[in-house]
């Protein structure tokens, strides 16, 4: 748990560090050359390539396809999982959710997907 909390207090200063600074920190301390950078890129390549040909659609795409940024469930929903990510305590975990649901109009979304996964 200490070391949760130094890497947390290091991230705080970070964050209001110049940011080419910390840019400039992190290319010398993880170098990347250019036989590591292909691999990657060619690997990246092939799992975008698999995505697009699989013809499978998941459940992110039909969130997105009745969710999307163009209204206000989709960017509370957007802004959510973001925050998310960030937040270390149950309760502003439901303080969050709570603030970004509540003024929704979630109700309009009702029994208009095409899929039962948003259905129920």
């Amino acid at each position: 748990m200490d070391d949760l909390l130094v890497l947390r207090k290091k991230i705080l200063i970070l964050s209001r560090t110049d940011e080419a600074y910390v840019i400039n920190q992190l290319r010398k301390r993880f170098l990347i050359n250019k036989t590591l950078r292909k691999k990657a890129k060619s690997r990246a390549y092939e799992l975008v390539s698999y995505l697009r040909t699989d013809g499978k659609i998941g459940l992110m795409e039909i969130l997105l396809s009745e969710y999307g940024l163009s209204n206000d469930e989709g960017l509370a929903l957007m802004c959510l999982a973001e925050a998310l990510l960030r937040i270390p305590d149950k309760a502003t975990v439901d303080d969050l959710i709570s603030d970004k649901v509540a003024p929704s109009d979630w109700e309009r979304h009702l029994w208009k997907s095409n899929s039962l996964a948003l259905i129920f």
